[in-house]
């Protein structure tokens, strides 16, 4: 077995210790729900006069949602998981002489590392069970495409990309793609939270006859009992105040990026901008987390309408990697496929 083989098998090993993250994670968010509804239940038996009893059931839930195994399963299984994956990085730099940083492959790698080190930094300060399911289940996801669908042979790269530039622009931009990924799971679960909060059962119109269908699934509603766990988060201020501060550390490296990029092109194309795909879809990342941002601090916007604005950049930061990696052509595809 040689070096680049070694590397694909921390991968593997990093991809299996994670899923063990990504069911951790899940069976905590279940207990969750289970004790938030337990709760919920011995606080109406407080309220019609339960009394003592009332009083014992809510201990006894607060006791139960504290025992288990999941939490820490979840956080030792995360953090080998990124550990493997830095073992499988440095290989695979090793094996290619240069900087894992050169095709669609090493970009996933390295940015599902990025995302993975900021969750492992996230729920050391704030564990929630939701933001591990969607985060480790993204880096799960795209481990296994990336070793399935992504993957190419460890190789020297084109003498345009053979410069210190690989490392400071690519790498900074892998940085702000795995802080954006977090930034926007905890979005996600900010506009869960504030819908569940503001009791959001039913559709605005235009589509309230969909209504029929919603009542179908009243349990997996957000205001349903599949959702009593976002009682246990933090409230939908506080997960907005810190996907703002995510997103401004996010929004500090995309504009390193466009600046590195284009001192990059000048250096090999002898101009600093030339519309190509690549400096084209980054531009525009830029300019909605820019409008985010802006509308945060200066427009006085909150809650949902930024939120939205959240998902449209994370959305570009997608398309960005995948469609303009594979279907458009231009000086920056170099996936390797």
């Amino acid at each position: 077995m040689n070096v680049a083989e070694l590397s694909d098998l921390f991968v593997w090993s990093a991809a299996t210790a994670l899923t063990i993250t990504l069911i951790a994670y899940s069976v905590e968010l279940a207990r969750t729900t289970e004790a938030a509804q337990a709760a919920r239940t011995a606080r109406e038996l407080v309220a019609v006069g339960g009394g003592a009893s009332g009083t014992a059931a809510t201990t006894q839930v607060e006791e139960t949602a504290s025992r288990g195994r999941a939490p820490g399963i979840a956080r030792s299984t995360l953090v080998l998981g990124t550990l493997l994956l830095l073992v499988g990085i440095v290989l695979r730099g090793v094996a290619a002489g240069r900087s894992p940083t050169a095709n669609m492959y090493e970009f996933t790698i390295v940015g599902m590392f990025c995302a993975l080190v900021a969750l492992v930094v996230q729920q050391r300060r704030r564990p929630i069970a939701f933001v591990g399911v969607v985060v480790s289940g993204i880096a799960v996801l795209g481990l296994v495409l990336a070793l399935n669908v992504l993957h190419v042979q460890a190789d020297a790269v084109q003498p345009a990309l053979q410069r210190y530039w690989l490392v400071i622009h690519v790498g900074v931009a892998i940085i702000a793609t795995g802080i954006s990924t977090v930034a926007f799971a905890t979005t996600v679960l900010q506009v869960l939270r504030d819908a569940r909060d503001q009791g959001r059962s039913r559709l605005e119109r235009p589509w309230e006859r969909l209504d029929g269908l919603r009542q179908a699934f009243h349990g997996a509603r957000v205001t349903g009992p599949a959702f009593a766990w976002l009682e246990q988060v933090p409230d939908a201020r506080r997960l907005e105040a810190s996907a703002f501060r995510q997103h401004a550390v996010a929004f500090v490296l995309w504009t390193l990026t466009l600046i590195g990029g284009s001192i990059w092109a000048e250096e090999a194309w002898g101009r600093y901008w030339g519309w190509d795909p690549k400096e084209v879809g980054t531009f525009v990342t830029w300019v909605v987390y820019a409008a985010y941002l802006h509308a945060r601090t200066t427009r006085g916007w909150a809650g949902r309408r930024a939120a939205y604005l959240v998902f449209v950049a994370y959305g570009v930061v997608i398309a960005n990697f995948t469609v303009v990696n594979l279907l458009l052509p231009g000086n920056h595809s170099y996936s390797g496929l």
